[in-house]
């Protein structure tokens, strides 16, 4: 516990003077992206653990949230079978994934594709924190020989992308429309009597900026905006040279994203398996995601500045729901020869009620289009 009182309190002077270095201000997207990313301290930079099925204070536990392939191998298994499409359409042998967590789905890709006499050359993983690639180095020493990480992406990439719940962690910026009057929502920091910045309040600012569609009605309403992931999007698609990409994560497309009713917007925090709705504070102690826009998305994607070495088409395969997904890719037929236990964790990921309509997956292609496995029925691109 002290050690988690002491990285919380570094982290939040650091984040003081950054916002006092700043005028006394920051926009909520750098100061979520200092929360999660500061080296050595962020939530994502610290070694604190993330992820497993069982939260802090349980025998065994003592990680904050659990993600689809901790849950059950029966998900990278399934996915795999479009992994393996993918490559062989786009006659590519590379695999590259953003935020590989704890290396679970990385591990349940290779060993399915190996089984199934697939070529994956080379594995790579891109991800920010240097102690959760420890953990993924341990899990994936069996592949040790073809798997390799980078912090940044390359000028150029060919192969098979794959994202699971990486975007929700993508700083975003707040916007909150107030007695009819647009700002930006960020963060100051009120001063102690020694001088030194305190606790972490609210402070809006009038802005230009505005969400992508009207919100109709008068009354005050929170939302976000993400050019961060955008940004990312439109980068990842101009240097992929040739091959696909897949993206699963929570979120909506923009209609209803930006629906009147949604006026709280999205922004949640998790710890110990439990969800809050306030980032300011436990800062460094608590994952900060807000839902994925995904009409944005796949208009970044469109919207990339691709290389004359690649002019060929970006486009979108597919959108759907992960549980039509799923069972698109055969889940359904893995289920006939799993035990009760197996068959109670993989319905998680296909009922509507927990991950199945929540999570949605969607696909981009480059090159000439072609029918992804995943998205054979229940495609919702004309949604988006």
């Amino acid at each position: 516990m002290t050690t988690q009182r002491s990285l919380t309190s570094t982290l939040a002077k650091q984040i003081g003077r950054a916002i006092q270095s700043s005028g006394g201000w920051i926009g909520f997207d750098e100061y979520m992206a200092l929360a999660l990313y500061t080296p050595g301290l962020g939530y994502y930079a610290n070694d604190l653990r993330k992820f497993g099925t069982m939260p802090h204070g349980v025998k065994g536990g003592g990680s904050d949230f659990v993600t689809a392939p901790e849950m059950t191998p029966l998900f990278g298994q399934t996915l795999a079978a479009q992994v393996a499409q993918a490559l062989q359409v786009t006659q590519t042998c590379e695999v590259w994934e953003f935020g590989a967590g704890s290396g679970a789905l990385a591990l349940q890709l290779l060993d399915t594709l190996d089984a199934s006499g697939v070529a994956v050359q080379t594995y790579t993983i891109v991800d920010l924190s240097g102690t959760l690639r420890e953990r993924q180095q341990q899990t994936l020493a069996a592949h040790a020989g073809r798997v390799r990480w980078v912090s940044a992406l390359p000028e150029t990439m060919r192969g098979v992308l794959v994202g699971n719940e990486v975007l929700d962690a993508m700083p975003v910026k707040l916007l909150v429309r107030t007695d009819g009057v647009w700002h930006e929502r960020g963060v100051a920091c009120e001063m102690s009597q020694t001088g030194e910045p305190g606790r972490f309040v609210w402070q809006d600012r009038p802005t230009a900026l505005r969400p992508p569609v009207d919100i109709l009605g008068a009354h005050d309403y929170l939302t976000e905006i993400h050019p961060q992931m955008e940004a990312f999007i439109r980068t990842l698609a101009g240097t992929l040279m040739r091959g696909a990409a897949f993206f699963i994560d929570y979120g909506f497309p923009e209609a209803e994203y930006y629906h009147p009713q949604r006026h709280m917007g999205t922004v949640m925090c998790h710890r110990g398996h439990l969800a809050d709705a306030d980032p300011l504070a436990l800062v460094g102690l608590k994952d900060i995601t807000a839902h994925v826009n995904f009409t944005a998305l796949a208009l970044a994607a469109q919207e990339a500045v691709t290389s004359p070495e690649a002019a060929q088409e970006v486009g979108t395969l597919g959108y759907t729901s992960q549980a039509r997904f799923l069972m698109n890719a055969g889940l359904l037929s893995k289920l006939e020869h799993a035990t009760l236990a197996e068959r109670a964790m993989a319905l998680k990921l296909i009922n509507e009620h927990e991950m199945g309509e929540l999570f949605k997956v969607i696909g981009f292609y480059k090159g000439a289009p072609w029918q992804a496995l995943g998205f054979a029925q229940g495609d919702r691109t004309p949604t988006l």
